[in-house]
């Protein structure tokens, strides 16, 4: 579906930001702000030498982490260090979102993610996460609802939570990614391991998992657990590390990208009730060498799609719906932390194949699709870069 052999786009190289970090016995060094996983590049993924894209920078951030765009064409992009902006992307104009929480903009926590409600287009409600700290020398995420207005000086008012993770020590693997189900009922939301592993495969708590909500922050109907209480009734699938990525495909299949530790970044397809096995299972290892069990089959664990060793580091997902690349409608993208890479991953159904993997120099944060189908990148870091990709 497209060349293979390797690009270079000279894009400037930028080193800080949220990398895979760990509490594996002995992780490697880790940046003083996020933590950033030492493994880069994949193992078979291909390359392209002629991009079937040109890229223009449109402008900048401060550590950009989601974007999405509303119906009018312009987007919303928060950064992690609690700015919400209104970006009208044909001429990078920029305003200030008001009203937005204060944030714990430590480690991997800031304010995260950013979706449209379903009824959006009549009532301008937007869900968003962010980090917040206890009082007590622990943090969690969570989510909210408000209603956004662009008129004039654009703000967010009515902002309430819906959703709070359980807190607990530790600045890392909130994930907190939201993504609203194709039936507009319902709304996914990532919630990480916080680097403590084991709670992963215990579905008494939140963390290490995927959870499916009511659009008002209540454990939905049907919910795998439900008929358990407590927090397991929230859980759709558990047994998951740092899901960073969630999106849904034309038929309505729930997708995630996620970190694995020393190796094994993982796309999976996610099941009602599936064990994805963190951290008894993983194709990677422990950061100071330790073996984790692989994926094998029978080992009552779902096995990822894909899988990257050495780490990549996917920091977004987007399922391509558009026509402005029609070669690449219904596949995969990820945008890639520490492999500085926009990796395509073939989708064929339920199956998925790598692709291409095309070098960028920096390492991009999130990648978005704009209202003509073309490709949004946000690169990380202090001065992140909005890039907008066309066909050549």
């Amino acid at each position: 579906m497209s060349a293979r052999s390797l690009l270079a786009l000279g894009l400037s190289l930028l080193l800080v930001g949220c990398g895979a970090s760990s509490p594996d016995p002995t992780p490697p060094p880790e940046s003083p702000q996020t933590g950033v996983d030492t493994g880069t590049g994949t193992d078979d993924s291909q390359t392209a030498a002629t991009p079937p894209f040109a890229v223009e920078e449109v402008t900048t951030f401060d550590e950009p982490w989601a974007m999405t765009f509303l119906p009018s064409g312009e987007a919303l992009v928060t950064e992690r260090g609690g700015a919400l902006t209104l970006v009208e992307v044909t001429s990078g104009e920029k305003r200030r979102v008001e009203g937005t929480p204060t944030v714990l903009h430590e480690g991997q926590g800031g304010l995260g993610d950013i979706v449209l409600g379903p009824t959006y287009t009549t009532d301008g409600t937007v869900y968003l996460s962010w980090v917040e700290a206890t009082g007590d020398g622990r943090a969690g995420a969570l989510v909210g609802r408000a209603r956004l207005h662009t008129e004039g000086t654009p703000r967010l008012e009515d902002l309430r939570p819906i959703w709070r993770q359980e807190p607990t020590t530790g600045r890392g693997h909130y994930s907190h990614r939201l993504a609203v189900s194709p039936d507009d009922d319902h709304l996914f939301v990532s919630s990480g391991d916080r680097q403590k592993m084991d709670p992963a495969q215990d579905t008494a708590n939140d963390l290490g998992s995927i959870l499916r909500l009511d659009l008002d922050g209540r454990p939905a109907d049907g919910n795998p657990f439900g008929d358990r209480g407590g927090q397991a009734a929230e859980i759709w699938s558990y047994g998951h590390r740092n899901v960073l990525g969630l999106a849904f495909d034309a038929d309505g299949r729930l997708w995630a990208s996620e970190m694995g530790p020393k190796g094994g970044d993982e796309l999976n397809l996610v099941q009602r009730g599936g064990n994805y096995g963190w951290p008894r299972a993983s194709n990677g290892s422990h950061y100071d060498g330790k073996d984790i069990p692989d994926h094998t089959a029978g080992d009552s664990f779902v096995t990822p799609k894909v899988w990257w060793t050495p780490s990549v580091s996917p920091g977004s997902l987007l399922l391509y719906t558009g026509t402005a690349f029609p070669e690449w409608t219904g596949d995969a993208f990820l945008g890639a932390l520490s492999g500085q890479a926009l990796i395509r991953v073939d989708l064929d159904g339920t199956s998925a194949a790598k692709a291409d993997q095309w070098d960028m120099g920096e390492r991009i944060r999130e990648v978005e699709q704009g209202l003509d189908g073309t490709l949004w990148l946000l690169t990380d870091g202090p001065r992140g870069r909005l890039l907008h990709l066309t066909p050549r």
